[in-house]
């Protein structure tokens, strides 16, 4: 399987690149900075150098045709301001979806936030990020082309990961090791049967597989 990932040099992505590369799966990370280049090749991925908030429609598009799934893990990071919130979070998001749909990409799945709410209300900068998350889940949700599944973790740690899980469609907050999010990701590519689903994600007592499969059979 040939999976494109939006932001490839995030460090969920990093992860997830390793294991489905691994597994042998042909996996593409779509970057900002050239000097990132080495990292994804580390991890056994593809560098596609490609800057969403100023690319065409055309060229990612052309990033992803031919491939058989797509993942957005981009995000504007800590540090960044409202306008890179609704530019990374939301519109790349947004363009990365539509993209999807144009090169013929159905299995699609966006890495959103515990919280994430279009109707979030506040104005600190937090608070713009849930909005501009949510926002983005709305409109992916909302394009019959695209067997999508939204993740939304909890607040994600280093620890390394368990493979223990709770995933539901309301799990109530909690940490989530960034190694299990790409095990769920992972998996999930792999479980069809998640399209139309979005699930929240925290530590738990269920082996990675075992709840994929539970939600998918719901």
């Amino acid at each position: 399987m040939r999976i494109v990932i939006a932001g490839g040099h995030g460090q969920i992505a990093l992860r997830l690149e390793r294991l489905l590369a691994a597994r042998g799966d042909e996996v593409a990370g779509i970057i900002r900075r050239p000097e990132q280049s080495d990292d994804l090749r580390d991890a056994g991925a593809e560098p596609v150098v490609l800057d969403l908030e100023s690319a065409s429609a055309e060229e990612v598009v052309a990033a992803l045709r031919g491939a058989d799934a797509a993942v957005f893990a981009a995000g504007a990071g800590p540090g960044s301001g409202a306008s890179r919130k609704n530019s990374v979070d939301k519109a790349a998001a947004v363009l990365f979806a539509d993209a999807a749909v144009r090169a013929g990409v159905r299995r699609f799945v966006i890495v959103s936030s515990m919280g994430a709410d279009p109707r979030h209300e506040g104005d600190e900068i937090f608070d713009v990020y849930l909005r501009a998350k949510g926002e983005a889940d709305a409109y992916v949700s909302g394009l019959d082309a695209l067997d999508w599944t939204i993740l939304r973790p909890g607040a994600l740690t280093d620890d390394p990961g368990k493979g223990l899980v709770r995933l539901e469609a309301h799990t109530g907050r909690g940490p989530i090791p960034r190694d299990d999010v790409a095990a769920v990701l992972a998996e999930l590519l792999d479980t069809p049967a998640t399209a139309g689903l979005t699930l929240e994600l925290i530590s738990g007592s269920t082996p990675v597989s075992v709840a994929v499969k539970s939600v998918a059979g719901n």
